[in-house]
């Protein structure tokens, strides 16, 4: 087999695994058996794909509260994912936390929050203490185009050239802060540029190509590692398919409609990589992914409740 060809069945065996997942979350959801807020990355796969599979096992992501397909592109837990939100003990997050906040430590994923841009500074924190360590791992900060609208990102981004930290930041750019264009909240389309105005090399991905977006961010990562720059900024450009938060269709709301997503739905990374497989070796995968998603999501079925002893724990106070 070519590294080509492995190449395309990894990265497809990730985006199809994502892709089913939320799909089937999407289908749970109204049953109310799901406890938590979903916010579905369904159309955004690629991104998170194409970052992690250029990463390393001892790399570290901060996700956001869109967090699925950062948490499983990263090797979370499936069955701790699922569990997570269907609110119960055998969550990652002991089921207190729900979808928008994913952990799993054993992968380096280390967490993900409910609030616009507040891993940001989590990210850059970690960073710094990579760098006093002198380890070689690097950290990726994922978060939207909303997130740059909020002093953290700023702050954070400034902290991060100062320091010169070993830092990738991804700039998911969906255009949309819930229902509001980026536009409609920034005069001009210039993150990268806002992003060099720190001193951080930048550059934009304009089509969602996970190919792309792995390259680049393999060139980044090895930058970062070898201490020949950082922090990186690259913005991706994507579309979420579904709306804000949950699992239905949000065009007849107005703020955008269907023929804006019609160029996406047409270069859909799970079906332009699929395309590129052997029918059986895709349909090999197909079905151990399958099976997967049935079994997580028996054991979240089947998983007990937190109990009541545990309302008090984990928690801090001064």
């Amino acid at each position: 087999m070519s590294n080509q060809n492995e190449l395309s069945e990894q990265i497809y065996h990730s985006l199809y695994r994502i892709r089913r997942v939320e799909e089937e979350v999407a289908r749970v959801y109204p049953t109310d058996k799901i406890k938590s807020p979903v916010h579905l990355s369904i159309g955004q796969e690629a991104v998170a794909v194409g970052v992690c599979k250029a990463l390393q096992p001892e790399d570290v992501v901060f996700g956001t509260y869109r967090s699925h397909a950062a948490y499983l592109a990263k090797g979370g837990n499936l069955n701790s994912m699922v569990a997570e939100l269907y609110g119960k003990a055998t969550g990652c997050s002991k089921g207190k936390g729900g979808s928008m906040h994913l952990i799993d430590v054993a992968h380096n994923i280390m967490g993900t929050s409910a609030v616009v841009g507040t891993t940001i500074a989590n990210s850059i924190g970690y960073a710094y203490a990579l760098k006093c360590q002198r380890k070689s791992a690097v950290v990726v900060s994922f978060f939207g185009d909303g997130a740059t609208d909020e002093g953290v990102w700023h702050e954070s981004m400034n902290f991060a050239s100062l320091k010169g930290l070993p830092i990738l930041f991804i700039c998911e750019n969906n255009r949309y802060a819930i229902h509001t264009h980026q536009l409609q909240r920034q005069p001009l389309d210039n993150l990268c540029d806002r992003a060099r105005a720190y001193g951080i090399p930048s550059e934009r991905i304009e089509d969602g190509d996970v190919f792309t977006i792995y390259t680049k961010t393999q060139e980044a990562v090895r930058s970062l590692r070898t201490g020949d720059a950082g922090p990186i900024f690259l913005e991706c450009m994507t579309y979420r398919l579904k709306e804000h938060v949950g699992p239905g269709d949000d065009y007849h709301m107005g703020y955008r409609t269907k023929s804006d997503a019609e160029p996406w739905i047409e270069n859909d990374a799970v079906q332009k990589v699929g395309a590129l497989l052997p029918e059986k070796v895709r349909q090999q995968i197909e079905v151990e992914i399958e099976a997967e998603i049935k079994a997580a999501f028996e054991f979240a079925e089947s998983s007990p409740f937190p109990e009541l002893s545990e309302l008090f724990t984990d928690t801090y106070k001064s």
